[in-house]
């Protein structure tokens, strides 16, 4: 039996030789009693180096498994072992799954791409059906978060009168949650057998998605207090007497942009009042970005009407199941698995195509 492991180095595809050395020098810098001195430029510099240490880690531990597994093949060759030759195959596999996602990674440098997401979500027109087609994408993200290890926290959510949502608002936390969730930007398109439709008629249903990088709070926005009014209103959904009693939920509009963002996921209004202005700076963010990138008309495409022939990707469930990605032509036959959260495939192609071009 022959195995053919291949060299253990991707330095020279992912800069990695430049990337470690500069992680040497500012852990040096950092090792000097003065580093904290000018604390915003420390806080930068702390940041750049878990960035640098997000590279050069995972690339040392692949090349360590790759070393390991060429003794391996070493050792079967001169000694060949059914038992130890699969387990090799197996980390083969487990290898070139992990370079894979590395590859991705190398996709996501934009300078939002680490950070969180905030996710929105709203049905197009077509009342209760197209409300409950946005709560099942809602369900689709929150799932495919909660199994890659992010943290999920509903920040707003208006629900139909009888079934399904008029609006969610999302928070989806952990590195690179933005990166892979800008895939997602665009109109979804829903084909069934309608469970509202005493007929049983096949409907075709919309919904749009859109996904802001959550900013940090030392990105300066100009958010002045006479350009923002605030309303209160009583929380919608589960809660309790206390929800249903109180204006504690918050509605936050900047009145120059015309954004409106809401939270109700507190008791607090003075809690809501601070998620929702993180929204709100969130949403300002991502519009100084396009307006600085000259990308106002590119964006505003992608906020296209909520209707046929605007969609980013159609969900089939009859008269077949089928999911197709307009942009990729990514085909999926599970529509089930896909709508459990199992995204990954269409968000990988997605990046492989698009990911350096798009923010």
């Amino acid at each position: 039996m022959s195995w053919n492991i291949g060299s253990s180095s991707c330095e020279s595809f992912f800069d990695l030789e430049a990337k470690a050395k500069r992680l040497n020098a500012l852990e040096a810098e950092q090792a000097d009693p003065g580093f904290w001195a000018n604390q915003d430029r420390a806080r930068q510099l702390v940041q750049e180096m878990k960035a640098l240490k997000g590279w050069v880690a995972p690339a040392d531990e692949i090349t360590r498994r790759l070393q390991d597994a060429r003794g391996l093949s070493e050792l079967i060759e001169a000694e060949p072992d059914e038992v130890m030759a699969a387990e090799l195959e197996r980390e083969l596999g487990a290898i070139e799954a992990d370079l894979r996602a590395y590859e991705l990674k190398s996709m996501l440098q934009g300078p939002e791409d680490r950070r969180d997401a905030l996710l929105t979500i709203h049905p197009g027109a077509g009342g209760t059906e197209s409300q409950d087609w946005a709560e099942m994408l809602m369900r689709m993200y929150v799932r495919w978060a909660e199994q890659h290890g992010y943290q999920v926290t509903v920040l707003d959510l208006l629900p139909g009168e009888e079934a399904g949502i008029k609006s969610a608002a999302v928070e989806i936390k952990g590195e690179y949650a933005y990166g892979f969730l800008k895939a997602e930007k665009g109109v979804h398109r829903l084909v069934r057998h309608s469970p509202f439709d005493s007929q049983a008629r096949r409907h075709t249903s919309f919904a749009s998605v859109f996904v802001y990088p959550e900013v940090d709070d030392d990105i300066e926005i100009d958010l002045r207090e006479e350009d923002i009014k605030m309303d209160v209103f009583r929380a919608s959904g589960a809660g309790g007497q206390h929800v249903n009693k109180t204006s504690s939920a918050v509605r936050l509009t900047h009145i120059p942009t015309g954004i409106v963002v809401s939270c109700q996921q507190e008791r607090s209004q003075h809690k809501n009042k601070e998620t929702a202005m993180k929204m709100l700076r969130a949403a300002l963010y991502q519009r100084r970005l396009e307006e600085q990138e000259a990308e106002r008309a590119k964006v505003e495409a992608t906020k296209t009407d909520i209707s046929w022939g605007n969609q980013i990707r159609s969900y089939v469930f009859q008269p077949y199941t089928m999911v197709n990605d307009h942009r990729t032509e990514l085909k999926v036959s599970d529509v089930q698995r896909v709508m459990n959260g199992d995204l990954d495939e269409f968000i990988q192609t997605y990046l492989k195509r698009f990911g350096s071009t798009v923010r």
